[in-house]
């Protein structure tokens, strides 16, 4: 994590999560919220977008998502809003039963979208707004 004191902006970084696919912060500390960018099933280790199905790929996503919280004093319990892109909304239910077992009490406000593409060849992209939590 980027940060001085006086900052009103904080760049979140960590190798705990896929990396960044273009120009872009992982997560920014502001206001008292943390917003995640965009994070794809991407492995923090090959940097490809995981195997076996929309399943994997979105528990990876929510891996990543989880990794940029924590890094940030936050965590999944803090979430207030997710965005989730899907390239096909014919596997919502498969997305959605891996999506659940992140977000089992007082799930976040979301919205779900189908999109023609992703970038690197996902199938699923979330984005999140969370509470700040506590200083790291």
């Amino acid at each position: 994590m980027t940060q001085t004191k006086k900052d009103p902006i904080q760049v979140i970084q960590t190798s705990k999560a896929g990396p960044p696919v273009g120009p872009y912060s992982q997560g920014i500390k502001a206001g008292g919220f943390i917003f995640v960018a965009g994070e794809k099933g991407l492995d923090p280790v090959t940097k490809q977008i995981v195997p076996g199905g929309i399943e994997a790929e979105t528990r990876r996503t929510l891996e990543n998502i989880r990794a940029i919280l924590e890094e940030a004093g936050s965590e999944l319990d803090l979430v207030v809003q997710t965005f989730v892109f899907m390239t096909d909304l014919g596997e919502f239910s498969r997305m959605n039963a891996a999506y659940a077992e992140y977000f089992k009490a007082n799930p976040p406000g979301r919205t779900t979208v189908e999109v023609k593409s992703l970038p690197a060849g996902a199938r699923v992209e979330i984005t999140v707004t969370a509470l700040a939590g506590k200083e790291k």
